[in-house]
């Protein structure tokens, strides 16, 4: 296994028993295996053999008026975990009135661990993230100075890709590649949408999550790495980040798995290259000890 410092820039920690995450019961079906408590313990002893240096949390869509308790929650998790660097928090921007919109996003991004906001897009309709609030709300995230989660599915990236025109100010980080269809094998109309995304240089990608989306059956390196390799070549050395999505990973395959297969895929890379992949360019873009 490589010895690169690793910056995990997509991990998940839960409690159930201490805040409410609506989709683990309305997940069709539901993601029983997640409906427990995944903390850093719990981390270290998935990852315990690879070279993790620093993680990012992102926000687990819990109810909407708990956002600030989750980021308060996760905040306090870096006693236990002092790896924990950076924290992708959760915002409502769907808010009709602006003051109360803005004054949560306020507060969030007030909070020194927090580096950027989230809010899915994933699983809703057509035009969600074109709504006038929801994009007033990403302009704001820019506007303080912060960045923007994009957790979509492929068949979202029309949208996507308007709401980058709308929003040229501040930076963008693609969750999961933009979940291709995998488990169909269906590289169009994602390859082309993506590699229109790439044009826009504000924006940034993580290799994460493929597992997922590909066949539960089909696990070879074979099945997520062209779409990986799509992702890479599209954005680039500078501007593609590695991530785990532990544990939502686990429903496909061991976390450390995924660190074994994305190694097939930067194998041959150069050496600064494979740095920047894996560390650089998300100390950068998190502003991880800055």
């Amino acid at each position: 296994m490589s010895e690169i410092p690793i910056v995990d820039t997509h991990v998940h920690f839960l409690d159930p028993a201490r805040l409410d995450y609506p989709w683990l019961t309305s997940a069709r079906p539901p993601v029983n295996q997640l409906a427990r408590p995944f903390l850093p313990s719990d981390y270290r002893m998935e990852f315990h053999s690879a070279p993790i240096e620093k993680m990012v949390f992102v926000e687990c869509n819990v109810r909407v008026d708990q956002c600030e308790q989750e980021a308060e929650w996760i905040a306090s998790l870096v006693q236990d975990e002092p790896r924990l660097a950076a924290i992708v928090a959760f915002a409502d921007l769907t808010v009709a009135n602006d003051r109360q919109r803005t004054g949560l996003i306020e507060r969030l991004l007030a909070r020194p661990m927090v580096r950027g906001l989230r809010h899915n897009i994933q699983g809703q309709p057509k035009g969600f993230c074109l709504q006038p609030a929801f994009v007033a709300g990403v302009q704001t995230v820019h506007n303080l100075g912060a960045h923007f989660e994009l957790c979509v599915t492929h068949d979202q990236l029309d949208d996507v890709i308007e709401l980058l025109r709308k929003s040229r100010a501040g930076r963008f980080m693609v969750n999961h590649c933009a979940k291709p269809s995998i488990r169909t094998d269906s590289m169009e109309p994602w390859k082309t949408r993506m590699a229109e995304i790439a044009q826009f240089e504000n924006v940034w990608c993580k290799i994460s999550g493929l597992f997922t989306e590909a066949d539960l059956t089909r696990q070879q390196a074979e099945t997520v790495l062209p779409y990986a390799e799509h992702v890479a070549a599209c954005f680039g050395p500078r501007r593609i980040v590695y991530g785990s999505d532990w544990p939502v990973c686990t429903l496909a395959a061991a976390g450390i798995r995924w660190v074994e297969i994305v190694q097939k895929l930067t194998g041959n890379w150069p050496l600064s290259d494979r740095k920047r992949f894996y560390r650089d360019n998300a100390l950068e873009f998190y502003r991880i000890g800055l």
